[in-house]
């Protein structure tokens, strides 16, 4: 069976074109852990924003080690898939937040 196209590793200007298509605006992007599970998160900050606390530069490179981090995860498809097809939308103070499965390699990002 050939491998699914919506698996091939993410690439930081396919998810900065995925953020900008959906909903107008480089939205901050981050892993978080809450106890024992890894949580992608789209934060209410943008980088279009003038108090965005990131030059241009710190928020590509941040947000390629983001991608890169979820490449290493194997979670490519399901995140592509979730970012065109949430119904929600980032909110000032609401983050909107993708609990990653553990495919047997979260515990290398559960320090």
């Amino acid at each position: 069976m050939p491998p699914d196209p919506e698996d091939r590793p993410l690439a930081t200007a396919e998810v900065l074109a995925l953020l900008r298509g959906r909903w107008d605006a480089s939205y901050d992007l981050r892993l978080q852990r809450r106890g024992s599970r890894l949580y992608l998160q789209v934060m209410w900050a943008y980088l279009e924003q003038q108090s965005f606390p990131l030059s241009a530069d710190e928020y590509r490179q941040q947000l390629e080690e983001v991608v890169d981090q979820l490449n290493g995860l194997g979670v490519a498809g399901l995140v592509r898939r979730w970012l065109q097809e949430t119904p929600d939308r980032p909110r000032l103070g609401k983050a909107l937040s993708l609990v990653l499965p553990d495919q047997g390699r979260l515990s290398e990002f559960l320090l």
